[in-house]
Parts: structure tokens; sequence; C-alpha cells
């Protein structure tokens, strides 16, 4: 006959207190395999196997109610999707982690001794302004579909010539030059602009250790450019032949100003490169599955026409300054391996309507997964660059 365990045993050997085991019971976790005379949980080596699947997925950061729901059905592929979450929410906690490291490492070496409360204010505001900013593009990182770089996509969209002088405005991780660094011709000389406190210094550091292609002059410079005293160095160096202001247009307190600033920097004939406020894909693309689960999606609606009345405002700005506009449009190529993981992103995109997607959470994932079946788990999205010449 098997010998059972007492909560003290199976507690020990499976490295958790006693109270831990009570828990697991009080959840539907762990129940006891029976009870001795006086009424005390015992437990047997099946207990000991379950146990320990249930620490191992807790110190994978599993919750105990993920772990229960989880380890209910027990099906492979029950079991692959929930690990396939937990790695996506994992990566994304270490993302922010990273990112509040990273800032926290940059202020103690800009501030070595003259460091105050408003400079722990500073982290704040810089953090909070990384992750908004970049939050969208290590999103996409996430699930770009393998092989597929947005970097050269973009680099491929513009036309290099040799001895070109390029003004790259708001830089930040400097990925166009990192990921393209052996594509640029013979001559090409960089201005780069952004401020301390973001991304771009981490690509300081990597300039500093993987050096462009000596074809490739390149200058990185801090500072504000919606500060005057930014446009003397800028224009002292003008004019340039193109002129990259990519993921940037929001963050201008003054659009109009910056718009002028570089119709006057801007070669004749040299090409002035942005892209609008919003793009509408990722609307569009759940505006259908709403539709196709017969619900009504008129929030979305309103993000869309938000959306589209802004992208004409733009136009209309970016117009009074440059003669010739045309628009590029450019694909990306997403995989996601589930419904849950794509109905998690709407979630995050359509903040205030958490009720809505908790009534209708069923339908939506059925016609989620309907969608990515057909598409065989990839989704196209649109992005529209502005080229502008004067």
């Amino acid at each position: 006959m098997e010998k059972k365990m007492t909560s003290g045993e199976i507690a020990k050997k499976a490295g958790v207190s006693q109270k831990a085991i009570r828990l697991y019971d009080e959840k539907g976790l762990l129940r006891p395999a029976g009870y001795s005379e006086g009424n005390y949980r015992l437990y047997d080596e099946e207990s000991l196997a379950m146990l320990n699947k249930i620490v191992a997925l807790k110190k994978i950061g599993f919750s105990l109610e993920d772990i229960r729901d989880s380890l209910a059905n027990g099906k492979a592929e029950d079991i692959r999707a929930a690990l396939t979450l937990q790695l996506r929410a994992m990566e994304e906690k270490r993302y922010s982690i990273e990112m509040v490291i990273d800032t926290i490492r940059r202020t103690l070496t800009r501030k070595e001794d003259d460091l105050n409360w408003d400079d722990v204010s500073g982290i704040v505001k810089s953090v909070s302004l990384d992750q908004e900013l970049d939050r969208s593009h290590w999103f996409a990182q996430l699930h770009t579909v393998p092989g597929e770089d947005w970097y050269e996509t973009i680099f491929l969209a513009h036309e290099w010539n040799p001895d070109a002088k390029v003004l790259d405005l708001g830089c930040g991780f400097g990925k166009l030059w990192r990921n393209n660094r052996d594509r640029f011709p013979e001559g090409t000389e960089v201005f780069a602009y952004d401020v301390h406190g973001s991304w771009a210094d981490d690509f300081e550091q990597y300039l500093e250790k993987e050096p462009l292609p000596e074809r490739i002059k390149f200058h990185l410079r801090f500072s504000d450019l919606e500060d005057p005293s930014t446009w003397i160095g800028i224009t002292n160096d003008a004019p340039y032949s193109m002129i990259l202001a990519h993921y940037i247009y929001r963050e201008l307190k003054d659009p109009e100003a910056f718009l002028n600033r570089i119709a006057q920097v801007l070669k004749k004939g040299g090409v002035f490169s942005i892209n609008g406020p919003h793009d509408s894909s990722w609307n569009i693309y759940f505006r259908d599955i709403l539709n196709d689960a017969g619900l009504n999606a008129s929030f979305i609606l309103d993000s869309i026409s938000e959306i589209r009345s802004k992208n004409e405002s733009f136009e209309k700005q970016i117009s009074k300054y440059f003669s010739n506009i045309s628009i590029v449009k450019l694909q990306s190529h997403f995989y996601y391996e589930n419904e849950d993981m794509l109905f998690d992103k709407m979630t995050t995109l359509y903040e205030g309507q958490e009720k809505f997607f908790e009534r209708y959470e069923e339908k939506i994932k059925k016609s989620l997964a309907s969608k990515l079946e057909e598409s065989k788990n990839q989704i196209t999205t649109d992005s529209y660059f502005w080229h502008c010449r004067n």
C-alpha cells in the first residue's frame, strides 16, 4: 500500500510552506488524497507531482487562477497556448523593467554630483514618454513575421544617392542606420538629432562600440528640436538632400514652426519624409472582426473617423510648405499564434471598453480565430509616409 504524506512532508519535498499547501487546497488546485484518523490531510505521489507542476508554473509567473484553468484542461494545445501567452506577458514585463533600469542608469551617469529630486521626476517623465513612443514598435517587433525588417522596408522606400546629406530628426534607436549599415552609398553624411534621456542614448553607445562604415559620415547630436537655438546648428549644415522625421509629429508642441523650419533647410529637389499622426489599419481590421461577429463597432468607427480627420488636417498643414507631395504606402506582416494574443492587443488598443470586451469575449475570439485560420495566422497592415518636395 502506498505510503501517504502529511502536509508538512509534501511541503518539505516540494520546497514550499504548509501555508501554501492549505492555500492550494482552498483554491481547488491540490486536493488531499485522503485524511488521517485525526482528520489531517494526506497526500500521495500523484499529489506531489501535481504540486511540483503548481510550483513550476508559479515560478514562471502564472497566477493561481491561471494555473487552475491550465491544469483543469491539461490538453497539449491548451498548455502551449498558456505558455505562449505567459511568454509574451513576461517579455512585456521585462521590456518595462529594462526601460526603467536603463533610464535610471542614464540619469546616474549624467548626474554624478548634483542629483536632486527634480532629476527623479525627470526619470518618471522620460520613462513614461519612452514607453508611449516605443511600446507599439516593441509589440510590432514581437509579432513581425520572421525575416521581415520594418526598417529595411523604410530604407527601400527611399532613393539613396551617393554624397547625400541627410537630416534625421528624432533618430531614437537609430534602427534605420543600424539595420541598413551596409546598404548606404558612398559619401552619405548624416546629421541625427534627439534628446538625452531617450533611446538615442542607446544609439550613442552602439556607435561607440560598432561605428558605421567609413563611407558614412555620421553626426549624432543631442538637442531639443523645438528649441530655436537647435536650428542654428541645423541651418549651418544646410541644405539637406533628404530630411527624415519619422514617429515624431505627434510629440511636437508647435508642428507649424517645425514644418516651416524644415522647408527652409531642404535642398531644392530634396525629399522630406514624414509619417502622419496615426494610421487606421488595425482599426479597420478590428472593425471587420466585430462586424463578422455581429457586434456594434461604433467606438471603432469613431476612432477611424477621428484618424481620417487628423490626417486630412495634417495634409493641409504640410501643403502650406511643400508644393509636391506624394503618399507612399508600406506594408507590414504580423504573425499571431492564436486568437487570445490578438484579443489582448484589441483590448489594449481600445481603453475604456473593458465591459464591452468582457461581455462579448467569446464571440469576438470566435471571429478572431476564424480570421486567423483564413489568413494562416498572418495579418497585413498599411502605414503611410508623406514624401514632400519643394
